[in-house]
């Protein structure tokens, strides 16, 4: 732990918390890091550019033996806490860098996990997010005929939406990342989607129009992570109350809206809607639900979301691996503990705001500031405020109700 990164949740009293009914929420989000390493080096990552460089120290390849006892511990915990259903994510860096073979190894050994542990009662849903340009033909297809959705990383339908998108030797990665979604196109079954990370400096109808000439069943829309100790292009000191991200998005949600394609989902839009109607968020990006996703990285610890790795170095580390830890010993950790406390775990700019519920302060990794941690608004907050009022300024009308915000 970062000595002088007084995380708030280090203050957390867990057994009390505990013992006054606060419960935990068990983990239904595994994200298994297949491989430490990636062929790309894109400039706004944060696993390879941000202020974390653990991944340097991790085996290149996960071992036999962590893809196993990840796979068992999984079954253990959907076992005791009677879990109906969970998502397994498996990522990198870029997870197909050692081929298939690796990636359904892994989900091969947690179906038959949670098979032993729980029989049929729970469905394992499973998805790969990929840069796209590992993907072959043959690979493409035994993923699909796994049952496994590939998710592909492009920041727009154009060579130069994806000048950021490069490899080691700063060769852009486009031709190969549209090669594997061609291929991935023949298998619509398995095309779970496009996740695109925002760029200020493109006309964001544009990236949405050319990102939809690829035909995802969905879009996520990233904001960059990053913090008040470093912020995201754009939003600088002297640019604290500028709201660019906030109207770059609502640009995308006006064309996305009045252009009737709402059969695509736009997760960050769908999740702002849902809220605004009272639902419950699904997402670490919006609203006050507790987060309920763990990672287990490619020599076994057992991490929260590596997002936190844009903080500062061993931001999202535990000190917990799956050779001595059940996720349950994970769930009293006090950094999972603060980030399913929702609204308990915010400063009072975010309690005293009026879209609280549907804002819920943001996304944790993009509140932390040097000092006070993660107790603060997010970097992002301006533009979150202005993108939930649009939404809920273009959607009332549809619903023929009253307003949906206070002022």
């Amino acid at each position: 732990m970062h000595a002088s990164a007084p995380w708030p949740h280090r203050l957390l009293d867990v057994p009390a918390l505990r013992q006054a009914g606060t419960s935990p929420v068990p983990f239904e989000q595994f994200v298994l890091k297949l491989s430490s390493r990636c062929n790309l080096l894109c400039s706004y990552c944060y696993v390879y550019t941000a202020a974390d460089d653990s991944w340097r120290g991790r085996p290149p390849r996960i071992r036999q033996d962590v893809l196993e006892r990840s796979a068992e511990r999984i079954g253990e915990h959907v076992a005791g806490h009677g879990l109906r259903g969970i998502r397994v994510e498996l990522h990198g860096g870029e997870p197909l860098l050692g081929g298939v073979d690796i990636a359904l190894r892994q989900v091969s050994e947690v179906r038959a996990a949670v098979l032993a542990a729980a029989g049929t009662h729970c469905e394992v849903r499973v998805s790969v997010q990929t840069n796209g340009t590992q993907l072959t033909a043959d690979g493409v297809g035994r993923l699909a005929a796994a049952g496994v959705r590939v998710g592909v990383s492009l920041d727009g339908g154009r060579a130069e939406h994806n000048k950021r998108r490069v490899d080691h030797a700063g060769r852009p990665a486009w031709e190969a990342a549209t090669r594997g979604l061609a291929l991935l196109a023949r298998h619509p079954e398995a095309y779970a989607g496009l996740l695109c990370t925002i760029d200020l400096d493109l006309d964001p109808e544009d990236v949405y129009d050319s990102l939809m000439e690829f035909r995802p069943a969905a879009l996520d829309f990233l904001l960059p992570h990053a913090n008040w100790e470093s912020p995201p292009p754009g939003k600088g000191p002297s640019s604290v109350g500028s709201a660019p991200y906030g109207e770059w998005l609502a640009q995308v949600f006006d064309r996305w809206f009045d252009s009737g394609r709402h059969r695509t989902r736009i997760r960050l839009f769908t999740e702002i809607i849902g809220l605004l109607l009272g639902f419950p968020s699904r997402a670490e990006a919006v609203g006050l639900s507790p987060v309920a996703a763990v990672l287990v990285e490619t020599d076994g610890a057992i991490e929260q979301v590596d997002s936190l790795k844009a903080a500062y170095a061993q931001a999202p580390a535990t000190g917990m691996n799956v050779f001595r830890n059940s996720f349950d010993d994970v769930l009293d950790h006090p950094g999972i503990v603060a980030r399913q406390l929702g609204a308990g775990a915010l400063g009072s700019d975010c309690l005293d705001c009026p879209v609280l519920r549907v804002c819920g302060g943001g996304h944790y990794a993009h509140r932390y500031r040097s000092g006070s941690g993660f107790r603060n608004r997010s970097v992002y907050c301006s533009d979150l405020e202005l993108l939930i009022r649009h939404v809920a300024h273009r959607i009332e009308p549809v619903l023929r109700s009253g307003p949906l915000l206070p002022d």
